[in-house]
């Protein structure tokens, strides 16, 4: 099985990189193969050129596609499941992850695709897993758990993910508590992973 990890964050020593080497971690011993977008560690370009602009906003298929943007699509052919990873900043993801839907999903490719394009294929299971400073009640409660979901499982993945799921690792300001709470439900996305990827 391939995975790819699209993860977005600028600090080793914050808890989503934790989050990160213990998700790493528990994969590793599927013998899956892993592949990693570390965003950060790129320097992923997250702002769209004015080239870029002209070939996304006229839907002008015959343009080029930049090479950092053709090699996110090689990644992405070969997954089976996509996991994003991402701290919550301001209601969403960083910018910089938000550019990268910005960017590779580029018209032709993951929407507007005509007789001459090649498009997106569709993945078996894409998981949404991010870290957020208020419990996981607070921000049902606001409907700001709510929000989060509909923008990333129903716009940013859409119908190009045959599964979908969200899991949003809450109330982080108190890490001692919720730490452990935490792992656990990671160690069990394997299970779900092969449920997922099985049907």
């Amino acid at each position: 099985m391939n995975i790819l990890i699209v993860y977005s964050h600028p600090s080793k020593k914050s808890y989503t990189f934790q989050v990160l080497e213990h998700l790493k971690s528990v994969l590793v011993k599927q013998s899956w193969n892993i592949e990693i977008s570390d965003l950060y560690a790129m320097n992923f370009q997250s702002d769209m050129s004015e080239e870029e602009y002209e070939r996304e906003g006229f839907a002008k298929t015959n343009l080029p596609i930049s090479k950092d943007i053709l090699a996110e699509h090689e990644k992405i052919e070969k997954a089976d499941c996509i996991i994003f990873l991402y701290p919550v900043w301001w209601s969403d993801c960083p910018a910089k992850l938000k550019g990268w839907f910005d960017r590779v999903y580029s018209v032709g490719y993951a929407y507007g695709q005509n007789e001459t394009s090649k498009p997106m294929k569709t993945i078996p299971l894409g998981l949404v897993i991010c870290t957020a400073g208020h419990p996981n009640e607070f921000l049902e409660e606001i409907e700001m758990a709510q929000s989060m979901k509909t923008i990333m499982l129903e716009d940013r993945l859409g119908q190009r993910f045959k599964n979908k799921e969200m899991l949003i690792l809450g109330g982080t300001l108190e890490l001692e508590k919720v730490m452990e709470k935490h792992f656990s439900q990671l160690d069990k996305l394997v299970e779900k992973i092969k449920n997922y990827i099985d049907k």
